[in-house]
């Protein structure tokens, strides 16, 4: 029974080869093995995996910038298989890897820590930077027993190690330090130079064991840019079925996910004119299409007779630091300390006659219970059980194949539904790493439609010469640069001959549909524009004091296009669209429209109006957009004027024109009568202000004079003026808000 540990979903990319197929099966096929030719020239194509060592044998690269790596491997009974990964691509090794064992099992999979070296020197009594020189390491470890060897033998455990500068012979007075060790053996102390002894070993296997692993811990840690990962793999159980290979043979297979540079797909359409003169128009037909993906091998190692993919779409890939050791904090609890107990000292005490009765008040008070305690605080809920970390993986179905088959069919569907596009290579493929790798995708003819398109934000004055490519084949094209060449015959020689004439963005181009690619200025070909806004009144009501217009409000814009002399052309225009207006008119229809597309289009940001320019006429095209709005007006909140001009409207109908003439009268009636309150009002301001300045004359004049009695007589006179000014006041007060009531009630009975 064939099994399989999944350590990580690699859904997306473990996709089984496709080979890429489309239209024309035969020629197609014998155009891929020809650029696959080209392409692999030179390069060097190993066999498959030696015995009991993974070896690469699949790459397949997506656009979401990651990369499947497989390896496979042939062993036999139990088996540890090495893998080399570079650390930046460890945690995605750890978030993805994937083994197969066709019919073995997988037992676990180690690699080093994240940081080994100080792991491995964590239980040493010396540290790394001990190992720098001898001397160090002596001091790191006094107490050890060492021997030396050499003319001065001695046996002992060290005591200490000291520098000591001594002069060299000669007289240039030339110094040099050295380094003395001080050793306890049996006989007492005893001292020898370090640079002089032949050897110094310590005489305890365990410590020199534990400097070994420290030195091969060095050593290993200096390769800091890879990490080894060890699968250990299980050579099948009692009662598996044996499938008859030789020694127990069974495949092993290893993939995982990293990052890598997305590839990239480039494109050449090479056009034909169809017979026409080189320097005519073109008309439609078809154009030769070259796909090619273009690629890198950062991966760190070199590709031989690789089995290659790339898949182009839109994956979510994810980033965790699955290597960096997290540790949860905790909350740090205080050890209790029982209190100090410190007794009184005595000092004496007296005696009493009766000590019962004396007694007897403290043993009352000692019956008297105690006040209860406080209960304790109330202890947390215990968390709930954890759930099971990992469900137990169903077994494969006998009929359903082996777990690469299952894999296999789980991405080609996943593939479909999210419109991701394989392009597997058919041969095997070696590319060193760091280097540059062009390969083929596509290879066929596609149909080709000439138009010119007419972008405004882009050139207010002439379209662009376009194709219209529709991709009739059963895969979708990935994003990328076309390059176009014109291949016309040469009028004297039957030799066809290529020329350049632009480049294009292609965006993403799914099967049965079809895109513009713009190349060039078409300048043979003048568009103006002249726009024209406009507003039709459809429906006017009248309810509550309130008039509602229905408004469409209308922007024409008017095309005129003077076509080339040198043949027809097949114009698209992009009208912009605007948020709320719908493309309500055409003018004139699609009876001068022809080609593929005869029926306006519709993008994000504009519609396509297609239009037949003929050579050397001028053709109009008038389009128009609509949008439908509402306006209320709060007729009470108008003057007599505004309602009047709103009246003389001649889109309104007659009858809400009547009942508009109405209102205004209505309006300037209570209009004239808040006028004749303000004059009231302020003629009373002013009499007021008079009586106060007549006021602080009269202070000042001699009681009796004539020009206080004059004064008197103003005031009096002012005085009457204003009791009859408030019975103005009140009385025009009273006739407008009868004529604010007549209004209100003329506004509320009209319902039109």
């Amino acid at each position: 029974m064939t099994r399989a540990i999944l350590l990580a979903s690699t859904a997306l990319l473990m996709a089984a080869p496709v080979v890429l197929t489309a239209g024309r099966a035969a020629a197609q096929t014998t155009t891929a093995q020809t650029m696959a030719a080209q392409t692999m020239a030179g390069g060097s194509i190993t066999g498959g995996p030696e015995a009991g060592r993974l070896a690469l044998t699949r790459v397949l690269l997506s656009t979401g910038g990651v990369g499947y790596f497989e390896y496979e491997a042939t062993v036999s009974g139990d088996a540890d298989l090495s893998l080399e990964v570079r650390r930046d691509q460890v945690d995605d090794v750890l978030k993805s890897i994937v083994v197969y064992d066709d019919r073995g099992g997988v037992g676990t999979i180690g690699l080093p820590g994240a940081e080994p070296l100080d792991t491995a020197f964590r239980e040493l009594p010396f540290t790394a930077g001990d190992l720098a020189s001898p001397a160090a390491l002596l001091n790191a470890m006094r107490g050890a027993e060492v021997a030396s060897g050499g003319t001065r033998q001695l046996t002992g455990r060290l005591m200490s190690v000291t520098e000591e500068t001594v002069r060299l012979p000669g007289d240039d007075g030339a110094t040099t330090t050295r380094n003395r060790v001080t050793l306890m053996t049996a006989d007492g102390l005893r001292q020898l130079v370090l640079e002089e002894a032949d050897t110094l070993r310590f005489t305890d296997p365990a410590v020199q064991a534990q400097i070994d692993r420290a030195l091969s811990a060095v050593a290993e840690n200096a390769r800091r840019e890879r990490r080894r990962l060890t699968v250990h793999s299980r050579a099948p159980q009692d009662g598996q079925v044996n499938d008859g290979r030789p020694n127990g043979e069974r495949r092993v297979r290893v993939g995982y996910v990293a990052e890598m540079p997305l590839w990239k797909a480039t494109y050449r359409l090479s056009l034909t004119r169809n017979g026409q003169a080189a320097d005519g128009p073109a008309t439609d037909g078809t154009g030769a299409l070259q796909g090619w993906a273009v690629l890198e091998n950062l991966s760190g190692e070199d590709w031989r007779g690789v089995d290659l993919t790339v898949v182009s779409g839109n994956p979510v890939t994810l980033r965790q630091a699955l290597y960096t050791p997290y540790f949860v904090e905790r909350p740090e609890v205080p050890v209790e300390v029982l209190g100090r107990v410190l007794p009184k000292a005595d000092e004496g005490a007296v005696t009493l006659n009766d000590t019962r009765a004396a007694m007897r008040p403290q043993l009352e008070v000692s019956r008297v219970p105690a006040p209860a305690m406080a209960p304790p605080p109330p202890m947390a809920a215990a968390p709930a059980p954890m759930a099971e970390p990992l469900a137990k993986a169903a077994p494969y179905a006998t009929g359903g194949g082996t777990p690469a088959m299952a894999a296999v069919r789980g991405a080609e569907a996943g593939a479909a539904e999210g419109a991701q596009v394989l392009f597997h290579y058919p041969q095997p493929v070696s590319v060193p790493n760091g280097a540059t790798l062009m390969m083929p995708i596509t290879a066929r003819a596609l149909p080709v439609e000439r138009v010119a398109l007419y972008q405004p934000t882009t050139d207010a004055r002439h379209p662009l010469a376009s194709l219209r490519l529709r991709n009739d084949g059963d895969t979708a094209l990935p994003p990328g640069l076309l390059t176009f060449y014109d291949r016309n015959a040469a009028a004297t020689t039957n030799a066809a001959t290529n020329a350049y004439v632009g480049d294009a963005r292609m965006a993403t181009l799914p099967a049965g549909e079809s895109r513009l690619l713009s190349f060039a200025v078409d300048q043979a070909v003048t568009i103006d524009r002249d726009e024209k806004p406009s507003r039709r009144l459809s429906r006017a009501t009248l309810a509550d004091g309130v008039l509602t217009l229905s408004v469409i409000d209308r922007q024409s814009t008017t095309y005129t296009v003077a076509g080339a002399a040198d043949g027809d052309r097949a114009v698209v225009i992009e009208h912009p669209r605007r948020a709320g207006w719908e493309l309500a008119e055409l003018e004139p229809k699609t009876a001068q429209t022809t080609g593929t597309e005869t029926k306006p289009e519709a993008t994000a940001t504009a519609y396509r109006l297609p239009l037949a320019v003929p050579a050397g006429k001028t053709v109009t095209l008038t389009a128009t957009l609509e949008r439908p709005r509402q306006e209320r007006i709060v007729l009470t909140d108008l003057s007599a004027d505004q309602i009047a001009a709103r009246a003389s409207a001649p889109e309104l109908p007659a009858e809400v024109r009547q009942a508009l003439t109405t209102l205004a009268g209505l309006r300037g009636a209570v209009a004239e009568k808040e006028r004749r309150i303000a004059d009231l009002d302020r003629e009373r301001t002013e009499r007021i202000a008079d009586q106060d300045r007549l006021r602080e004359n009269l202070k000042a004049l001699p009681a009796g004079s004539d020009l206080h009695k004059r004064t008197l007589a103003k005031m009096a006179e002012a005085e009457n003026r204003l009791d009859s000014l408030a019975r103005d006041l009140t009385t025009a007060r009273a006739e407008a808000e009868a004529a604010r009531q007549t209004l209100r009630e003329r506004v509320k009975a009209m319902t039109i």
